[in-house]
Order: structure tokens, then C-alpha cells, then sequence
């Protein structure tokens, strides 16, 4: 496969498909949205994308991905557990926009070739989404720390929960200093990206978050300490700065970390664990537990279920269990299989943080930002397309063939 130009039209695309799976619920904004006009901006945003990403690919090119492939077969437990409408019509509707999610990456696949080029992408949407709450923080600092949520940041323009924020500022903290490690861009320019996104990050006070952020760095520039020399002294810069930050602030690491809860609170996980237990004992049929209940809002009870693979195992049973499992281990097997690259360490960044994730949030079972960061993953550890030769020009136009007069009853033809 010869080396193919990205259009703009992509980048566009994948700043849609991230605007759809910010979501329509969070705090309370300066400018009161109603949550019905959000549900129009995110999947006006969704149908943009795929509407784009169509007119852009009208030959439908696609790449083999054994991703996308189990992601499209993620969508059977999901049509069947919905379409007896248990969960109402929301759950078909849903499966529809998860159709449209998957789609639309299959449409945009035709470009992954291993490059950083969708990481670029990821970073520039995602950094516009953090400065849109650091602009709601400066125009309203009492809506952007709300009581509510013990102080922490949250969205003041755009109905952003805590969790979100931190999420979206780690990966563009772990997916910039990359970038710097591989020299595909200025440490001026990753400082600008780096820095805010530091200080948003402390500010939500989010801690899967941040140890998402330095397990996922730590795995990625591991893989890269070989090959790398600015890799070698990141990684032990980085090992004796946590050492000394260790002994010296371990008190304070604590504290943060307990967010004034108590230990019994924190050893459940804030509730989580009970929540996690109820949904465990509460009484199924075998079909239940084969396909799930359909797709919902990632609640039981009322309560957010805040686990990946519980929401999953709730809404699309144990073949999408099943399932989700498959393109996480997929994508790993090849992240390890490849060798070592910027590529690569990107991809391992990301599966790591999303593996993380997954025990106290919920997503990979449906259109979400996990999907697209492990879709990002999958973009990188793509075969690369083979370049032009050197110095190889234009290839040759066909020979023109000449044709030879013959005589035919007297009469000549061409």
C-alpha cells in the first residue's frame, strides 16, 4: 500500500467524534444548557462525523483491523439484549449511535498507517476541550469548584464531571511527553500543552487519573528505554524524583489521595463496591446473562456502576464481557509484538491507561472517549504503508498501441 496524504476532512472527523462522547450529563454550567439541547449538539456532532467521514471515503477503503472487527461484533449482544425493549427505547436509540460510532472508524481506518498523525489529532480536540474549562474556571471560579463536589474541579461552560476533566488532561499530558521523548515536537510547544493540563489535572483531584497517567508513562517509556537515550534519562529521572517525592511527601501523597474519606469509605471505593455487590447478586435469567439487559446509562439501581466490565457484563452480558476482553488483549498482543517505535509506546500508553480506567470507570461497551483513545491505539499499531522508492518519479503511462492497416475486400481499415 503506497503512502496516502490525510485530509483536513479527518482531523475534522475525529474533533466530532470526540465532541459526541463528551456526553450530556455533569455540573451545573454558568449558562444553564438543557440537557435536551446537549443531546442534539452530541449526536448532530456524531452524524457530522459520519457524514464527513462518507464523502471523504466514498469508495468505502477500509483497513483490516481485528479491532473494529470485534468492536462491530460487540453490537450483536447489544441489538439482541435491546431489542425486546426491557430497557425502553433509549436502548435502541443508543445501539443505533453505537452503530454510527463504530462506522464512522471503519470509514476513517483507510488513513491509519502507523504514524503519529491521529495522535496529533487526539492531542489538539482533547487540549481544546480542557481550555474550554479552563476559560469556564476564570470567568466563574465558584461554579468551576462547586461545593457539590467537595471543591473539585468540574465544567463550567460545558457539563464536565471531575473524572472526565482528569481523564482528558492525562492523556494529553502522557501523549505530549511522548511526543517530546520521540522528537516529533518542541518541548516549548509540549510545555504549552503539558503544563495547563498538569494543573487542571491536580485540580480535578481525580485519582485514577493519576495513576493512570504514571503507570501509562512508565509502561510506555519503558518500551522505549532501549532504543532511546532521551527515554533512559526521562525514566530514571522520573524513577528518582518519585523515590525522593515518596519519602518526602508521603504524608501529604496520603492525604491526597484520601480526599478527607475515611478508610472504610476508601477501602470501597466510595460506595463503589457496594453498588458492584448488589449488581452481582441481583437475580438474571439465562438470556440475561448471556447478551444483558441492553444498553443503558451505566447505572443499576439508580447508582453509577463505575466499572467497565460490570457495566458490560449488566448491558451486554458475557458474550460482550467476552468481547471487550478480546480487543483489549488483541491490541496488547500486537503492542508487544511490535518493535520498539514512538508508535508503539503511544499505544502502550494508551491500553494501559484504559486497562486502569476500566476498574472504577465505565465505557469500553459502548461509544465513549475509552473507545476512541484504544482506537487510537489500534491507528498506531496499524501496519505502516510502504513508502515511495527514492528518487522513484511518477509511474509510467501505458504504451499507446499502434494499429496496422490490412487489406480487407479492397478496402483498408484501422
Amino acid at each position: 500500500m503506497r503512502v496516502e496524504h490525510t485530509p483536513r476532512t479527518v482531523q475534522a472527523v475525529w474533533g466530532l467524534l470526540v465532541l459526541n462522547t463528551l456526553g450530556s450529563t455533569g455540573a451545573e454550567t454558568i449558562v444553564p444548557l438543557p440537557r435536551s439541547l446537549i443531546q442534539m449538539v452530541t449526536m448532530g456532532a456524531l452524524v457530522a462525523a459520519f457524514v464527513l467521514a462518507l464523502a471523504v471515503n466514498l469508495r468505502l477503503r477500509v483497513r483490516a483491523s481485528a479491532f473494529l472487527l470485534l468492536l462491530s461484533l460487540l453490537l450483536v449482544p447489544s441489538l439482541i439484549s435491546s431489542v425486546d425493549l426491557s430497557a425502553g427505547f433509549g436502548a435502541l436509540f443508543r445501539c443505533g449511535r453505537f452503530a454510527v460510532f463504530v462506522t464512522t472508524l471503519w470509514l476513517v481506518s483507510r488513513w491509519w498507517d502507523g504514524s503519529t498523525t491521529f495522535v496529533r489529532y487526539h492531542i489538539r480536540w482533547y487540549f481544546l476541550v480542557l481550555c474550554s474549562v479552563a476559560a469556564g474556571l476564570l470567568l466563574s471560579p465558584g461554579a468551576a469548584l462547586p461545593d457539590l463536589y467537595g471543591g473539585r474541579l468540574v465544567g463550567a461552560l460545558w457539563p464536565l464531571t471531575p473524572p472526565q476533566i482528569g481523564q482528558y488532561a492525562a492523556v494529553v499530558v502522557g501523549l505530549a511527553v511522548l511526543l517530546v521523548l520521540g522528537r516529533r515536537t518542541d518541548r516549548r510547544s509540549a510545555a504549552l500543552v503539558i503544563v495547563p493540563s498538569l494543573g487542571l489535572l491536580a485540580l480535578t483531584h481525580t485519582r485514577t487519573a493519576t495513576v493512570g497517567l504514571l503507570a501509562g508513562l512508565v509502561v510506555a517509556i519503558g518500551s522505549m528505554v532501549l532504543t532511546s537515550a532521551a527515554a533512559r534519562r526521562w525514566f530514571g529521572w522520573a524513577m528518582a524524583i518519585a523515590a525522593v517525592a515518596a519519602v518526602a511527601f508521603g504524608s501529604l501523597l496520603q492525604a491526597w489521595f484520601l480526599r478527607g474519606q475515611t478508610e472504610e469509605n476508601f477501602s470501597t471505593l466510595t460506595g463503589r463496591a457496594k453498588v458492584w455487590e448488589a449488581l452481582l447478586d441481583a437475580p438474571r435469567t439465562g438470556a440475561e446473562r448471556l447478551f444483558g439487559v441492553g444498553l443503558g446509562d451505566k447505572s443499576f439501581d439508580g447508582l453509577p456502576i463505575d466499572n467497565s466490565w460490570l457495566a458490560v457484563y449488566h448491558e451486554q452480558g458475557l458474550l460482550g464481557v467476552g468481547l471487550v476482553a478480546a480487543f483489549v488483549l488483541v491490541l496488547g498482543a500486537v503492542a508487544l509484538l511490535r518493535p520498539p517505535s514512538l508508535a508503539r509506546a503511544c499505544a502502550m500508553f494508551l491500553i494501559t491507561y484504559c486497562g486502569l480506567a476500566s476498574y472504577t470507570e465505565a465505557g469500553l461497551g459502548d461509544a465513549s472517549p475509552y473507545l476512541l483513545h484504544l482506537a487510537l491505539a489500534a491507528s498506531l499499531l496499524a501496519a505502516p504503508a510502504d513508502p515511495p522508492a527514492p528518487g522513484a518519479g511518477p509511474p509510467a503511462p501505458e504504451p499507446v498501441r499502434r494499429t496496422v492497416a490490412r487489406p480487407v475486400r479492397g478496402k483498408e481499415v484501422a
